[in-house]
């Protein structure tokens, strides 16, 4: 086996961690069996398109392929989809939890027929095309769901809704759904506290070369960017977008900064949830029948955790254990195993004990203590956002967010484009610590093939619900290397 040059061995495996870095799809044995509750990537952002709005946005349904019919892909109304968060940085994020729960419906005639989604324009006797997501323009419509959104302050709850919501369904082709940006934008619903929200199918604008991470660290390239091609937001420099072409299921939330805080300089804490009843049983007629309170099966705030933190043995533990509980996972965080495994594998020599610089990151609130965990001085892993940075227009936005000077993106947050996977490389390599780290990354600096319009070159989507429009079925595309726009395949 030819031996590769101390640089290479090292840049490879500083890339490690990649592994899932930025995402959580499939992240843990247990909710890799539940696509529905398996949420994918989580944002805290604020909005560009008004700087007195905050916006939280949760995706699920990893993975989805655009000609996946002819069940496509929708919530389950069995499933609490939390958005919780801290106002008072005790850790808990209970203070507010907007709660969005679904109900779904096949509506006539397609209970009798193969299909519930159809319509043409052009061919007597079917449905006309879908146009509308009620009345006549949604007789194509055969499943449809509505839904909630409630407002939970400690035990007072109120629904936010203004009327009935609609999740605009899956993008199944433009003969079955000619305009599908103008339906999307019929899913945008007000809410009464000066919000929006929405609930739908999007484009998944995470990106990262996973099918080359997973083929044994098969990179295309040396995990280390050029100043060049570190500094291009429009540029895929070797990597392969693996996430090219597929769609998720995606719930934003629009709110006030007033409705969430009185301070205008207010750090707040958020984390996504998804939760199940307690009890399931199956009736005399074969049902699934639901019952008991709604436990937690899966959590997302920062977009590393479990995937790279968390042991195998405990990730379906830690989806299930609220954020506040974090101090029993504080092990992982000080003494992070995969940087021990990496260290003995490859012999090199990246810091694994008294990580208190992740712990720092990743469990508190600027000025607190990272040595400890205690009631006053908490550790919970939560998305932390700075409600009094002013947010950067898209055209501006450095997906390196503040290692690029933009300190309105994550770590402050996240915003759906930001590269956290290169972040994240470097801040596991000890960047915090004021270790030299170089340039590293996966190759992927921006989401390709994004589709609709609304969007800058780099694929950035400019206005709520910030995530463009899904790739249809029919005419889906999967940008692989060798295609137009996409490097040569090494």
């Amino acid at each position: 086996m030819k031996m590769m040059p101390k640089l290479l061995v090292a840049s490879i495996v500083a890339a490690l961690p990649a592994l899932s870095f930025a995402a959580s799809h499939r992240e843990a044995p247990a909710i890799a069996f539940d696509p529905a509750a398996d949420i994918t990537d989580v944002y805290a952002f604020r909005s560009w398109e008004d700087p007195k709005k905050l916006v939280f946005i949760m995706n699920v349904l990893p993975g989805q392929e655009p000609s996946a019919g002819p069940n496509y892909y929708n919530f389950d109304d069995h499933v609490a989809y939390d958005i919780n968060l801290d106002t008072n940085k005790d850790g808990k994020a209970d203070d507010i939890v907007y709660r969005v729960q679904f109900k779904t419906e096949l509506r006539a005639p397609f209970a009798d027929l193969p299909i519930v989604y159809g319509g043409v324009d052009t061919v007597a006797g079917l449905p006309p095309a879908i146009r509308g997501l009620d009345g006549a323009d949604s007789v194509g419509l055969g499943l449809r769901q509505t839904y909630t959104v409630t407002e939970i302050k400690g035990t007072l709850s109120r629904e936010l809704g203004t009327g009935t919501l609609v999740a605009v369904p899956s993008n199944v082709g433009p003969r079955t759904m000619p305009d599908y940006q103008d339906l999307s934008e019929q899913g945008i619903y007000p809410l009464v506290n000066g919000g929006r929200v929405f609930a739908g199918q999007r484009d998944e604008s995470f990106y990262i070369d996973l099918g080359a991470t997973f083929d044994t660290l098969n990179f295309r390239a040396p995990p280390i960017l050029t100043a060049d091609q570190d500094g291009n937001d429009f540029a895929n420099p070797f990597g392969n977008d693996m996430f090219s072409g597929f769609n998720v299921n995606s719930i934003a939330i629009e709110v006030p900064i007033s409705e969430v805080t009185s301070d205008a300089g207010a750090v707040i804490g958020m984390y996504a949830s998804t939760s199940r009843p307690r009890y399931k049983t199956i009736n005399s007629l074969g049902q699934a029948v639901y019952s008991g309170a709604f436990v937690q099966v899966a959590r997302m705030a920062n977009p590393l955790v479990n995937e790279v933190i968390i042991g195998a043995g405990k990730k379906d533990l830690w989806n299930a254990t609220k954020p506040y509980k974090e101090a029993q996972f504080l092990d992982y965080y000080l003494n992070p195993r995969l940087t021990g495994l990496i260290n003995t594998a490859f012999g090199t020599a990246f810091p694994t004990t008294g990580r208190t610089d992740l712990v720092a990151a990743l469990l508190k609130y600027p000025g607190q203590n990272p040595a400890k965990c205690t009631v006053t001085n908490p550790c919970a892993d939560l998305l932390r956002l700075n409600v009094g940075v002013k947010p950067a227009l898209p055209a501006v936005q450095k997906r390196l967010t503040v290692l690029a000077g933009d300190n309105a993106g994550f770590p402050n947050g996240r915003r759906p484009n930001d590269d956290v996977t290169d972040i994240a490389l470097r801040v596991v390599s000890g960047a915090l610590l004021g270790l030299p780290v170089p340039k590293l990354g996966d190759g992927v600096n921006y989401n390709i093939g994004a589709k609709g319009i609304n969007l800058t070159k780099n694929g950035i989507y400019k206005v709520f619900p910030f995530l463009p429009k899904p790739h249809d079925g029919r005419n889906r595309r999967h940008i692989d290397c060798n295609e137009g726009g996409a490097k040569p395949c090494n």
